[in-house]
This record gives C-alpha cells, sequence and structure tokens, in this order.
C-alpha cells in the first residue's frame, strides 16, 4: 500500500479492497466475504445491518440529490443482502453558511424516498463545521432490516453453479455520466438522468416467486466491472459476458466513447446484477420486466467453470477480452 490515502482508494475496485483488507478488516476482526451488509443472528432472527456514507459533488445532480441517494443507496444493500429494509438512520456533516433552502430539499427528497421504499427514518445526528472545512454537506445513513431464512446465502454467493444465469435491470452508466455533466456543465443532445431508485420492492418482487435467485449486488462504484470480478473471487468461478447484451444507453456510449470510459466501470444507483439459476430466468425477466425499474431488463451472460476466475467480454465486434478489477478511479466522488 501507499503511505497515504489516494482518490484511487475510494474507488470501489482493487485498491478499495487493499485498503478494507489493509487497515480495516484486521483491526476490526472482520473475516471475507466482504458483503454489503452484515449479517446478524440475533435470538433465532437474522438481521442486515449496514452503513454507507455520501459525499457526491454536485449535491444536486439530473435525477436525484446527495439526500435521495442516501436513502437509496443504503435501501439497496440491504434489499441485495436478501433483506426486508426496515430502519434507517441520518447523520449529517454540515459546513457553516450552507443554505437552508438547500437542505431543507435534500432531507425532503430523503423523506419521500423513504415512504416510496416503506422505511423509516428514526435516528440521526447533526454536525456543523467551520466555513471551508466541509464540501456543504455529507450525509452517513445505516440500515437495518430482516432477512427471511430461505434468502440467507444470497449476499455470500455460496450457492452459485455453473450454468448459472447473470441478469441486470437496465441500462449502465446513467449515474456516474448525469453526475459527471452536472459536476462538469456538460450538455447533451439527449439529457442523461441518474438511474437513483430505491429498488427493495423490485427485488422483494423476484424474491417472492423464484426460489433460485443465487446472488444480488448493487452496481455502484466500480459498476458491473467490479462486482463480476468479486462475485468471481467469492465462488471461484470464471464468467462470460456479451457485449451486445449489456444494456447502455446511447447518451452514455457517446459520452463514453468521447471521455474515453468503459461503461462496465460506471457507478450505477439503480442497477443490480442478480445470478439466477439456469432454467429459471426467463421468469425471473419477465417479473423485473413488469415494473418500470427493470422494464430494460437483459440476460447478460452466465457463470462457467474457470480456476482463473476470470471475466471474459464477447466483444460486439467478434473478439473476447479479459473484464479486469477496477484499478483506479474513473469518476472520484460519484456517490
Amino acid at each position: 500500500m501507499n503511505d497515504t490515502v489516494t482518490l484511487d482508494h475510494g474507488s470501489g475496485g482493487k485498491k478499495t479492497l487493499e485498503l478494507i483488507i489493509g487497515v480495516f478488516a484486521g483491526s476490526f476482526g472482520m473475516t471475507e466475504p466482504f458483503t454489503d451488509s452484515a449479517i446478524l443472528k440475533i435470538t433465532g432472527d437474522r438481521l442486515a445491518f449496514t452503513t454507507d456514507s455520501y459525499v457526491v459533488n454536485p449535491l444536486f445532480f439530473p435525477g436525484g440529490n446527495i439526500g435521495k441517494l442516501a436513502v437509496c443507496g443504503t435501501v439497496n444493500d440491504l434489499a441485495v443482502s436478501g433483506a426486508r429494509p426496515l430502519y434507517l438512520s441520518a447523520s449529517f456533516i454540515i459546513e457553516e453558511g450552507f443554505p437552508l433552502e438547500k437542505l431543507d430539499s435534500i432531507v425532503s427528497s430523503m423523506a419521500v424516498e423513504a415512504k416510496k421504499a416503506g422505511v423509516l427514518i428514526v435516528t440521526g445526528d447533526t454536525k456543523v463545521v467551520e466555513k471551508g472545512k466541509c464540501d456543504g454537506i455529507f450525509i452517513t445513513t445505516s440500515g437495518t432490516g430482516m432477512v427471511l431464512p430461505e434468502r440467507e446465502h444470497i449476499s455470500s454467493g455460496i450457492r452459485i453453479q455453473s450454468g448459472d444465469k447473470l441478469i441486470v435491470n437496465g441500462s449502465l452508466g446513467n449515474h456516474a455520466i448525469a453526475v459527471l455533466g452536472a459536476r462538469n456543465n456538460l450538455s447533451f443532445t439527449t439529457p442523461v438522468v441518474s438511474d437513483c431508485a430505491s429498488l427493495n420492492h423490485l427485488i422483494e418482487s423476484v424474491c417472492n416467486i423464484c426460489s433460485e435467485i443465487r446472488f444480488m449486488r448493487d452496481l455502484t462504484r466500480g459498476g458491473l466491472a467490479a462486482v463480476l470480478n468479486e462475485l468471481a473471487e467469492m465462488t471461484g468461478k470464471g464468467m462470460i459476458i456479451n457485449e451486445s447484451f449489456v444494456p447502455v444507453d446511447d447518451p452514455v456510449r457517446g459520452a463514453c466513447e468521447m471521455l474515453g470510459f468503459d461503461p462496465l466501470y460506471l457507478a450505477n444507483e439503480g442497477k443490480v446484477l442478480i445470478v439466477t439459476g439456469a432454467g429459471t430466468e426467463s421468469e425471473v425477466l419477465r417479473i423485473l420486466r413488469s415494473d418500470p425499474l427493470g422494464k430494460e431488463s437483459q440476460i447478460i451472460g452466465e457463470i462457467i467453470p474457470d480456476r482463473r476466475k476470470q471475466v471474459i467480454l464477447n466483444t460486439v465486434s467478434g473478439g473476447k477480452r479479459i473484464v479486469d478489477m477496477p484499478s483506479g478511479v474513473q469518476l472520484p466522488r460519484i456517490c
């Protein structure tokens, strides 16, 4: 590791994992796999517990703001762990001089999103720091939810088998490009809007009907590429994905080509990877596409036996390339 923390350590890729293993996990007694939520057993019940901090810049962007993002992100981390989200906390670090009108707008959007998701914000904390000591406002949300016994395996992927299918619920990269555009005052011919959304109702509808859901993970920092590589390490298996089946909106694809980004590595805030047993993918796709948040769902590939634990992309040009774990940060402060 470097002698100092760099922006790469916040990328959600290799450097983030190095920081977790090299600094936090050993000191706190944490063991792999590192999942989006801790699953705790308390008097026979299973409780999912997660926490996340939000430093997105700018605070307001097409499709959301830091407050909506904070609620959606924590709700989704619980939902992809097989939990039914119930309660959130919200803590605020606010810079002196921050406009109360903006604060009210952020908090109101949190209340609206929490109501949509069916969760309650029940506790929190507020700190104010001197002007120049904080970039407007930072938010930390934590959440808890109940995990049904039949869903306890979902966050760890321990039931994944070769032949299982990989599904995403829609187009990739919209959040990252929307935030980038707002940050740099970029204008797109077709507006790009963040996909920021709470996915717990969508996920619940899938889990209620299909008992062969093997794994789920929301595609935030590091994007699809990071999640697939984490999954390969967790399971000791490989993956093949087909580029032609990976949904990417034309404005996002155009921005990526112009700016040199790969949509597989871009952050999303309303997208989930679902791994389902072979033979169940059509039913899962039907359920997802019946919901507005899943209408563009696609089967993008499958799990394969591969001791090298590689993620292979079948490209649109007919070739193949390895999709590596992100090693650096494409866009800092994206969430």
